[in-house]
C-alpha cells in the first residue's frame, strides 16, 4: 500500500468531535479541493459558523463548502498571498501578502502575464468574505479585498546590518511575511486577540542573526487605530499607509529554518501556538518542521544569540517541543473541538489542488500518531 493510501485508511478512523453547543459540527475527515490554476497551496482558514473554507493559492483565494465545492475566487493578485485566518470577532479573512521583485515576485507576475517590476511591499490582505459570491471575482473590485501596509517589515527587509564584520542585507535576515494567525498577547492563555505575523526569514547557513522567528502583534479590534489604515489596495500603486509600530514584538528562537514562519495557528483549546516551518540545514539544530510554545510563556528579556547588531535586551520566546512533521508549512487550521486541518499539496499538470486532513495534536507525537508513519 502506498503512503498515502495508508495516511487516507488512517484518518478515516479518527473520531471526529462535535463543537460543544446546540448545533454540533461534524467535520469531514478529509475536504478535497482540485483544479486551481495558481501557485501551490499556501494556507487554510475555516468558518465554523458557516462551514465554509479558505485556501490561498499563491495569487488566489478560494472559499469552498465542506465538500470542496468550490464556491467563490478572488484573483488579480500579483503579490505573494500566504497563510490565511479567519478572524470570527469581523467575519473576515486575513492573510499575509507580499510584494518583492525577487525570483518570487518575477515568477508571479510571468504566471499572471503581467511585465515590469514589483516595488516592495507587505501587507495585511483583509478580504470581505461575504463579497465573495462566484468564481474570478477581480481582487480590486466590489470592496471584496483591502489591505494594511507594514512599514515595520519593510524597514527590516530594506535594511543593511553589519554582523561579526561583515555587511549583510536584511535585519534578522527578514524575507517579508508569511505566518499569521489570531491569538493572545504573549504571556496569556486568554484575553482580547492580537492579529499575529511572523517574518519570512532566509535560512543562509553562513548568517548568525536568523535563528530567531520574528512575531509581530497587531491590535486590530474596533477600539484600536488600525481601521484609519484600512484602505482599497491599487495593484499598480503600491499603498504606503500603515501603523507605524506594531503592539509588540518577540523573538522566538527555533534555531535555523527556510524561509522563516509558513503557517501560525493558535490553539485556543489547548492555549499552545504552533509554528510549522521548512526545515533549517544548520548542522548544530534538530532543524524540525512543526514547532510549539505555550501561550502562557512569559516573553524573557535576553540579548539575542548571534544578533551583534541589537545589544539591547529583548523579549524572547522558546519553542517547547519541535517535530519533523510533513505537513503544516502549507496550511493549517485549528478548529474550535481540538481539532486540526493541514494541507497536503495536489497538483496535476498546471493545476492546483489541496487534500485537508483532519488531524489531532499530541504532546509528544504532535499531529496524531501519523508522523511515525510519515518518516
Amino acid at each position: 500500500m502506498k503512503i498515502h493510501q495508508f495516511l487516507l485508511c488512517l484518518l478515516s478512523l479518527i473520531t471526529v468531535l462535535p463543537v460543544s453547543g446546540k448545533n454540533p459540527i461534524h467535520y469531514p475527515t478529509t475536504i478535497r479541493i482540485d483544479s486551481i490554476d495558481g501557485g501551490h497551496v499556501q494556507g487554510i482558514a475555516v468558518d465554523e459558523q458557516h462551514q465554509y473554507v479558505y485556501l490561498s493559492f499563491t495569487t488566489k483565494l478560494i472559499k469552498t463548502d465542506f465538500n470542496g465545492h468550490v464556491l467563490g475566487s478572488v484573483t488579480g493578485l500579483y503579490g505573494h498571498l500566504g497563510c490565511i485566518d479567519y478572524n470570527v470577532q469581523d467575519g473576515k479573512v486575513y492573510g499575509s501578502l507580499e510584494y518583492k521583485n525577487d525570483a518570487i515576485g518575477q515568477g508571479i507576475l510571468a504566471r499572471e502575464g503581467k511585465k515590469g517590476k514589483n516595488a516592495t511591499a507587505f501587507y495585511v490582505a483583509i478580504f470581505d468574505v461575504g463579497r465573495i459570491t462566484r468564481k474570478e471575482m477581480n481582487a480590486g473590485d466590489n470592496g471584496v479585498m483591502q489591505a494594511v501596509y507594514l512599514p515595520t517589515v519593510v524597514a527590516d527587509y530594506e535594511a543593511d546590518v553589519t554582523t561579526h564584520g561583515y555587511r549583510q542585507p536584511h535585519r534578522f535576515a527578514c524575507s517579508g511575511i508569511d505566518g499569521l494567525c489570531f491569538g493572545p498577547r504573549f504571556g496569556h492563555r486568554d484575553g482580547k486577540l492580537y492579529l499575529t505575523v511572523a517574518y519570512g526569514i532566509y535560512g543562509d547557513t553562513a548568517r548568525t542573526d536568523n535563528d530567531y522567528q520574528v512575531l509581530l502583534q497587531y491590535d486590530v479590534s474596533k477600539t484600536s487605530q488600525w481601521k484609519r489604515f484600512v484602505h482599497p489596495i491599487s495593484q499598480n500603486r503600491p499603498l504606503r499607509v500603515g501603523p507605524k509600530q506594531p503592539y509588540s514584538r518577540c523573538f522566538l528562537f527555533t534555531g535555523n529554518t527556510n524561509w522563516g514562519v509558513q503557517n501560525l495557528e493558535y490553539d485556543e483549546s489547548r492555549g499552545q501556538w504552533y509554528a510549522a516551518v521548512y526545515s533549517g540545514r544548520k548542522q548544530q539544530y534538530p532543524n524540525y518542521s512543526l514547532f510549539n510554545f505555550a501561550a502562557s510563556q512569559q516573553p524573557r528579556k535576553a540579548s539575542l544569540r548571534g544578533v551583534d547588531y541589537l545589544p539591547t535586551f529583548q523579549p524572547t520566546l522558546h519553542y517547547n517541543r519541535g517535530w519533523h512533521y510533513p505537513y503544516g508549512s502549507t496550511g493549517m487550521c485549528a478548529l474550535s473541538d481540538g481539532h486540526f486541518y493541514v494541507a497536503q499539496p495536489l497538483s496535476k499538470g498546471k493545476l492546483q489542488g489541496a487534500l485537508l486532513h483532519l488531524v489531532s495534536p499530541d504532546s509528544r507525537k504532535g499531529f496524531t500518531d501519523i508522523i511515525n508513519h510519515q518518516q
